[in-house]
């Protein structure tokens, strides 16, 4: 049972004509054996998501006031891969909202990781010396339901920078010279147009000591058929090296169309990167996590990090503790690649910084240390002479 009452969003339902009468707004929807027409828009109302089966009918009050506070959208892509008679479907519990978003608890805030307390101007966090973000827009092709800045996107949130603001934001990188790579994110900035996108690189190729350019997206999987040749020339830089870095949770968003949209990519000389979140009912199962990291390393795509869910508010219900983390991350090593490991890492909450949260394989007394392996077995460290070493003398 929801919060509300009713029952839980991803329920499973009967898809008939007396579901679809049931829907308001629905008069229009044919009443026949199949009436789930294609998706081919991008689904922003509980009632648009009951139209297309996504939700219970019964669901749709207690869901407007969830998208009320937090901004839903879901595009044809995505909403193409969930089933909904699956109530515990991974792409579902990334982006249909819950009643639950609305219990707050009491260690969740607003601004979890910290930016506005980093934000000298406008669009910039500099959080660490060498870089800073640049928070062009504040828009999204899908808004997850467990982001950390869900404070700050969607129509209720932030605008995208003005020009004025964006001029600001470029003359504060322009004048501090320890800045060496600039993250270009949001929202997501491959929502912009590719003219936009040229445009905003041009003036940092501009900047001489900006050596690195980071986009951080999820277009190619949520929206791959907006990642055209132009938008890919708009990303590449002559003189600076730039990284696109996807976020994906899930190996099924990485469908062929997904997975030749990044080809376009890199097939463009820009290197990629996989962000993931540890999210309950996602990715916190062993298969779950390797058949993801799998798929990143088909496409071409480096897993970078793995992040441990943030405080943000209504989002408990997916999170998972550190020590699950640490215990999946054990699963990966030496069973998966070395190509498919993940940093498991942490914002510490309020902008205190990233760190890495992985398992440790070492104890150390203050003199030895004994090293576990990715097996269990425990060694010694320097390995301790054999006893028919010991007998020859050899050291």
């Amino acid at each position: 049972m929801d919060a509300a009452g009713g029952d839980a969003v991803t329920t499973p339902f009967l898809r008939s004509a007396a579901y679809i009468a049931a829907i308001p707004n629905s008069g229009h929807m044919p009443r026949t054996s199949n009436p789930w027409p294609p998706i081919t828009k991008t689904l922003r109302k509980p009632h648009e998501l009951a139209r297309a089966g996504l939700i219970a009918p019964g669901n749709i009050a207690v869901l407007e006031r969830v998208a009320a506070q937090y901004a839903v959208a879901i595009t044809p892509a995505m909403a193409e891969l969930i089933d909904p008679d699956d109530p515990a479907d991974p792409i579902a519990r990334q982006f249909l909202p819950q009643a639950v978003e609305l219990d707050m608890q009491p260690d969740e805030h607003a601004d979890p990781v910290g930016d506005h307390t980093h934000s000298p101007v406008e669009g910039i966090v500099h959080r660490y010396p060498d870089r800073v973000l640049l928070k062009v827009t504040h828009t999204c092709a899908v808004y997850c339901r467990f982001c950390f800045r869900r404070e700050m996107v969607g129509p209720q949130g932030l605008k995208t920078l003005a020009p004025k603001a964006l001029d600001a934001a470029l003359a504060y990188i322009a004048g501090r010279p320890e800045i060496w790579e600039v993250i270009i994110t949001g929202g997501d900035p491959l929502v912009l147009s590719p003219r936009r996108l040229r445009g905003l690189m041009d003036r940092l190729v501009a900047i001489d000591h900006v050596k690195v350019v980071r986009f951080h997206t999820r277009i190619p999987t949520v929206a791959p058929e907006t990642v055209t040749d132009e938008l890919v020339a708009a990303l590449k830089s002559p003189t600076q090296a730039v990284y696109v870095a996807l976020h994906a949770n899930h190996a099924r968003e990485l469908t062929p169309a997904a997975r030749a949209a990044c080809a376009r990519i890199v097939d463009a000389g820009l290197p990629m990167l996989g962000q993931t979140v540890l999210l309950r009912g996602v990715n916190d199962d062993p298969d779950s996590l390797q058949a993801l990291m799998r798929a990143l390393v088909e496409t071409r795509i480096k897993p970078y990090y793995l992040h441990q869910g943030d405080f943000a508010p209504g989002t408990g219900h997916l999170r998972t503790t550190i020590a699950e983390g640490q215990a999946l991350m054990r699963t990966l090593r030496g069973d998966v690649s070395g190509l498919c490991q993940p940093t498991y890492v942490l914002d510490i909450p309020e902008g205190h910084g990233k760190v890495p949260i992985g398992p440790s394989y070492l104890e150390s007394d203050g003199g030895d240390v004994c090293v576990e392996s990715p097996w269990g077995t425990r060694h010694a460290y320097p390995p301790k002479p054999s006893a028919a070493a010991a007998e020859s003398g050899d050291d």
